[in-house]
């Protein structure tokens, strides 16, 4: 017998699947998958992951809806990485106390700070309700309709787990490009608070010169702490009386390091991977996503980075937007670099090719799976999209005055009297602590410029008649007297919208132009996008069907995954990249600060980080302070701050990057170069202890 357990394990590892490659669902894991797990050293039963005592996603949580973090003790703390609690740490922050730029510690419970609108969610369980829903006739529905129905089912089974707990609901999303649902239980805690962050120079140490990188030497991470309601230890909206959440799992903390080649799982909440994508969709992708992003953040950024340098106040306020925004224009740069070195789009067209004749033969969806009809829908669409992309980067939450004119015409309170309309109106709060006029104004001008010489005339919105006639098209001119004139620049001012004047408003036009502009785009839009999604979940039938005998995972969709591997490194410029990184070696960075401003470090962590000695934090094996190491798990955007496990199912890291060479990883998985980029746990902690002093949380968390 184990003779033959090991014959199939070596025949796994020939099988074309990768076995380093997936983003596995937990409830319906499948045995091979398992089987390569436990070959590459997992330890713990199949029921460890998901039904047992104690299951692993039981310390597992989604972090404010875009991030993942783990449970690590008894009283409800959790780990995330410093770029997932960003925002928190910047909303506490001001120039008397700025906890984005000199790191906050709780010194007790009184002081960890509730954070608006911040939440976990834990994965109660999870069932496929594909056949509920065919059952339905979901399959021939529009999309539209789709939606409906599956948010009446959802709310049917709501009904049905509250009265099992009153804090659970459910979500349905659809896996394998719509061709199966899975619906998920989840347990939402709205009271989340910081608990310690270390400073932003090592919590986003390299900024955008490291982004994407390998070597690197960030030290990704910060620490919330769940509350509770102090009867039920339920979820609880913000109160004083809650108190400590008393989780049913927590992960262990380990304090034993890994080597080259041990086993490693990270299991989180991944955003979104495009896998099954066509060609036809890559290259959609590349030139008019990627490449359009590319352009108009970079024009954005640039301005926001000379106002941000130039004023610490305008700094926190941009610091957490500056951030989002530059995270996916370098992953959208190295995106296209990948599509185009790996040759991703001519191996995806041979693949095509194979299913084509494969779908001749078999005659598999005749009749629906066209691939010429695909070609001809993503052409009739590509100028449609590309001008979508430039109107989404320039108008969508890049300035205050865009953001209120379209919040102007509909989403807002409607305040005053019930039945006289005359008296009904819209109030914007005074927000100017969350953005700068200058630097606000100075985006806008530039981005309503950049969006009228990439785009033709035909995707002008009816506002630019308006620059053209009134200002002589000079668009900074317009800008300045939306700002100064516009009554949605007034805060606190009571907006009656039903009045004459509030609709000749030259701000309220705009945002009306912009509302008509995107209604009549999308009549066009969304019948080709809903017949090119057609195509795309047909496709992605007759893979699953031609390779039914290896398993498949199904792409990101911020549902709870786990993927598998080894620690390991890569090739880099030809030569071995290492698999982890040294406290040298930050040090030598942090001397090339005047060079390189974002290797800035206080003295104090010059000091923390040249110590001779790092005692117990010290590994075993190489003698070195590890800082950063890599695994070739499978990751993607929402996987930071997910927790990496060793074989026992002790946490040794959090997930936080990928490299340069993986970023084609949302559409294609390159085994090869694709890496997953963790901060060991060790340094977390050597940073809460040396740095933070921060005993009680030591005490708490009681790695060993």
């Amino acid at each position: 017998m184990k003779r033959l357990l090991m014959s199939i394990v070596g025949l796994l590892a020939l099988l074309p699947m990768k076995a380093d490659e997936g983003m596995w669902t937990l409830y319906n894991l499948p045995q091979a998958v398992y089987d390569q797990m436990k070959a590459y050293g997992y330890s713990l039963p199949y029921e460890s992951l998901y039904s047992g005592n104690n299951p692993i996603k039981g310390s597992v949580v989604l972090f404010g809806g875009f991030c993942s973090g783990v449970v690590v003790s008894p009283d409800g703390l959790v780990f995330t990485n410093h770029h997932c609690g960003f925002e928190a740490i910047r909303s506490h922050s001001t120039v008397e106390h700025d906890y984005m730029l000199n790191g906050f510690y709780a010194k007790t419970a009184k002081d960890e700070l509730p954070n608006e609108n911040l939440f976990v969610s834990f994965m109660i369980e999870q069932q496929d309700v594909t056949a509920r829903l065919q059952a339905l006739g979901i399959d021939d529905m529009p999309f539209d309709k789709q939606a409906d129905v599956i948010d009446s089912i959802a709310a049917v089974m709501t009904d049905s787990v509250k009265k099992i707990d009153k804090s659970y609901h459910v979500e349905i999303d659809p896996y394998y490009e719509g061709n199966q649902y899975y619906a998920t239980t989840y347990q939402l805690f709205p009271d989340v608070r910081l608990v310690f962050a270390v400073p932003k120079s090592m919590g986003k140490f390299g900024g955008e010169t490291d982004n994407w990188m390998w070597p690197r030497q960030t030290c990704d991470f910060s620490v919330f702490r769940i509350y509770a309601d102090p009867k039920t230890n339920g979820p609880a909206e913000y109160s004083e009386a809650n108190v400590p959440y008393k989780p049913k799992s927590w992960a262990p903390v380990s304090m034993q390091g890994y080597k080259d080649g041990d086993f490693a799982m990270t299991v989180g909440y991944p955003g979104s991977t495009e896998r099954y994508l066509s060609s036809y969709g890559i290259k959609e992708m590349r030139d008019a996503g990627n490449a359009t992003r590319v352009q108009v953040r970079g024009l954005k950024q640039e301005i926001m980075k000379r106002h941000m340098d130039a004023d610490e106040a305008v700094r926190i306020k941009y610091d957490s937007k500056y951030a989002q925004s530059a995270n996916y224009w370098k992953n959208s740069m190295g995106m296209n670099k990948c599509i185009d070195s790996i040759g991703i789009i001519e191996q995806k067209k041979a693949y095509e090719l194979r299913l084509r004749h494969w779908q001749d033969t078999t005659g598999y969806l005749k009749g629906k799976l066209d691939f010429d009809l695909m070609a001809r829908l993503y052409a009739k669409c590509f100028k449609h999209r590309r001008a979508f992309y430039y109107w989404f980067e320039t108008f969508r939450g890049t300035n205050e005055l865009v953001t209120r004119a379209m919040k102007a015409g509909s989403g807002m309170e409607v305040k005053g009297s019930e039945k006289d309309p005359k008296k009904q109106y819209i109030e914007f709060e005074d927000n100017s602590d969350e953005w700068d006029e200058a630097l606000d104004k100075e985006v806008l001008a530039a981005l309503l410029q950049n969006y009228r010489e990439h785009v033709s005339e035909e995707y002008l919105p009816s506002f630019y008649q308006t620059i053209d006639k009134k200002f002589k098209g000079d668009c900074k001119a317009y800008v300045d007297y939306l700002y100064k004139k516009s009554i949605l620049m007034k805060s606190g001012k009571k907006l009656y919208f039903n009045k004459k004047s509030f609709n000749e408003d030259l701000g309220v036009q705009l945002g009306l132009s912009l509302q008509d502009y995107i209604a009549a785009q999308s009549e066009i839009l969304n019948p080709l996008s809903d017949s090119i999604d057609v195509q795309e979940k047909y496709l992605c039938a007759a893979k699953l069907r031609m390779e039914q005998d290896l398993p498949h995972y199904s792409d990101a969709n911020m549902t709870m995954r786990l993927s598998y591997g080894r620690v390991g490194g890569f090739t880099l410029n030809g030569s071995p990249s290492g698999y982890y990184t040294t406290a040298e070696s930050i040090v030598e960075k942090m001397k090339m600060s005047d060079r390189v401003p974002e290797y800035f470090a206080e003295p104090i962590m010059h000091e923390l980080l040249s110590a001779k000695d790092f005692g117990p934090y010290q590994d075993k094996t190489t003698g070195k302070m590890q800082l950063c190491f890599l695994t070739n798990n499978d990751i993607t955007g929402g996987n930071s701050g997910s927790p990496m496990f060793n074989g026992k199912g002790e946490l040794i890291g959090l997930a936080f990057d990928g490299n340069w060479d993986s970023l084609s990883s949302d559409i294609y998985f390159e085994k090869n170069l694709a890496r997953c980029i963790g901060v060991d746990i060790r340094y977390v902690l050597y940073m809460i202890d040396k740095w933070g002093h921060a005993d009680r949380l030591m005490k708490e968390i009681n790695a060993k």
